[in-house]
């Protein structure tokens, strides 16, 4: 594991010098990389293969479906209850436990994942860069980690590492971008065999149980109910074909039973 102060100080020279340019393909996969590793050292992950297999079948179902790409996608499951996946550069996804246990069907996790391939696909990332403003963004960074790790991670989120800090900001998008990841997630969803409307669906579902506060994956992007009408034009526009997947013989009823087992030991 490259050094907490190395980690933090690369990621400064990083943003003051690019604060002109998006980074180029290999920039944005060295960072990606070196920001992986220390994400994974700081987060719970479930390596459970029954869990893990499911997330990664998902995952790259929907990245063969949406051409060919610069990167090499991973993913990764978080033992975290909250509502919350997010994309590093270069292809690392990462979903929350609490992604899969609130989904009542596939189609549902689809949409979370497809949405996330969709910030890597369009380069969300490497185009923050060009929209930084170098040191002074780093006050920024370092507050934005706790509502990346969120819940009940929050509380340890003073002991994480700048680095992870300062890429855990550059995840953080504008609505235009969570817009285009939205309607990526509608187009590729199809083309990977899933039903797009289990996109909406979960956006209901989350809109349910957010009340008043919406969960960490909704919090900064678009409001809701724009989200959720936003998605239904474009499904209705799309004209998806029927016989789409939104179940799957329940395996995912399985994966959450078996995540249950994993909390109660």
């Amino acid at each position: 594991m490259w050094s907490r102060c190395c980690s933090w100080v690369a990621a400064a020279l990083v943003l003051a010098t690019s604060a002109c340019a998006p980074l180029n393909l290999d920039q944005e996969r060295a960072l990606g990389e070196q920001t992986n590793v220390e994400v994974r050292s700081q987060l719970p992950l479930i390596r459970d293969r029954v869990v893990w297999d499911y997330v990664r079948e998902i995952g790259h179902r929907i990245v063969a479906a949406s051409g060919e790409q610069p990167f090499t996608y991973h993913f990764y499951v978080v033992a975290d209850e909250d509502i919350n996946a997010f994309a590093l550069p270069a292809g690392y996804i990462y979903v929350n436990a609490g992604i899969l246990l609130q989904a009542r069907d596939v189609s549902e996790v689809a949409g979370v994942i497809g949405h996330e391939i969709g910030h890597v696909v369009k380069r969300h990332v490497a185009n923050n860069y060009s929209r930084q403003q170098g040191v002074g963004s780093l006050y920024r960074i370092g507050v934005y980690i706790a509502s990346i790790l969120g819940g009940g991670l929050a509380g340890s989120a003073a002991n994480v590492a700048g680095g992870v800090a300062g890429t855990a900001y550059l995840s953080t998008f504008g609505r235009d971008a969570e817009r285009e990841a939205d309607a990526f997630a509608v187009e590729v969803m199809p083309r990977a065999g899933y039903d797009p409307h289990g996109l909406l669906t979960f956006f209901e579902t989350m809109r349910r149980a957010g009340g008043a506060s919406p969960p960490g994956w909704l919090s900064s992007h678009p409001a809701t109910d724009e989200r959720i009408a936003n998605t239904r034009r474009m499904i209705d526009a799309l004209k998806p074909p029927a016989g789409l997947r939104s179940g799957d013989d329940g395996r995912l009823q399985a994966v959450q039973r078996r995540l249950e087992e994993l909390r109660r030991r």
